[in-house]
């Protein structure tokens, strides 16, 4: 399997271990690549030249796409060279074609595991076991070490958030690089700090509820969108985005289509995957069509 000291064949039998499980303790590097692919040709020595120099920061995967279709399709894989960078089991980031040498180093050092980010792990932790305290304090340091690292901020974020500390969270966020805060999940952590903001003026449910009954146009549609961010905040996605899908259909242009709008901010707070996005994806686009 091992090709040099830090570079490896993989294939579909030991994918998970040698990219998946690896990943969790180093950053792994996939070279999607094959024999008859001159660019492939050109990036390949690069990539095995800077595992080499950097000695294990990172370690390089080397996936013949001929030989392991099935990877390509499952990773989306649509040129090669495609280098996909993966960290804690996932891929986090990906470039397609031969880079210069420049760009691929700033590729890899931009990925490169932060000062701060073993405390991080060590905060998700605490935040697990009901530690709020002890986690923030640990992701507190994690930023001292390393002001640059978003991964930290986002968690403290979300546990300001949690503690109905809207303003450290927002904090948080504007401290991001500009890049990190086009995030899906900071993208949902915005917007789940918008929607409660907005709820606090909202009514109680009962009079929003029979304002729907009663009431036709604007004032009807200004009900269904306040009663959906209340459920939605009582932690009742489904309810709340079946109001939404609702107002969809009845009141499409309200506020320039606040409702679809919403419905993809809630998306963005569940990462834009998963069981629940897809179903309501798919309710959504008929609802539009």
């Amino acid at each position: 399997m091992a090709v040099s000291g830090h570079v490896l064949e993989v294939n579909l039998g030991n994918f998970q271990e040698a990219v998946v499980g690896l990943s969790r303790k180093v950053l792994v590097l996939v070279d999607f690549w094959a024999p008859w692919c001159a660019p492939c040709r050109a990036l390949g020595p690069v990539l095995e030249k800077l595992a080499a120099e950097m000695d294990g920061a990172f370690v390089l995967a080397k996936v013949n796409s001929d030989e392991n279709a099935d990877l390509s399709r499952q990773y989306q894989v649509r040129g090669i060279p495609a280098v996909k960078a993966f960290k804690d089991g996932k891929v986090v980031d990906e470039f397609t074609g031969a880079l210069p040498e420049s760009t691929i180093r700033q590729f890899i050092e931009k990925n490169l595991p932060l000062p701060g980010d073993e405390l991080r792990a060590q905060a998700l932790s605490a935040i697990a076991q009901g530690k709020p305290v002890e986690a923030e304090q640990l992701l507190e340091q994690a930023i001292r070490l390393s002001p640059r690292n978003d991964q930290a901020r986002l968690a403290l974020a979300r546990l300001a958030i949690q503690q109905n500390r809207h303003a450290d969270a927002q904090a948080q966020l504007d401290a991001m690089s500009p890049v990190f805060q086009l995030e899906s999940e900071v993208e949902g952590l915005k917007a789940l700090l918008e929607f409660t903001e907005t709820a606090r003026s909202a009514p109680p449910m009962s009079e929003l509820e029979t304002t729907i009954t009663s009431e036709k146009g604007d004032l009807r549609a200004q009900a269904m969108y306040q009663r959906s961010l209340l459920l939605l905040l009582q932690g009742q996605e489904e309810a709340a985005l079946d109001q939404l899908i609702e107002m969809v259909e009845r009141h499409k242009n309200y506020q320039d289509g606040l409702a679809r709008k919403t419905v993809l901010k809630i998306f963005a707070l569940q990462g834009n995957q998963g069981p629940l996005v897809e179903l309501y994806r798919t309710r959504l686009s008929r609802a539009l069509h």
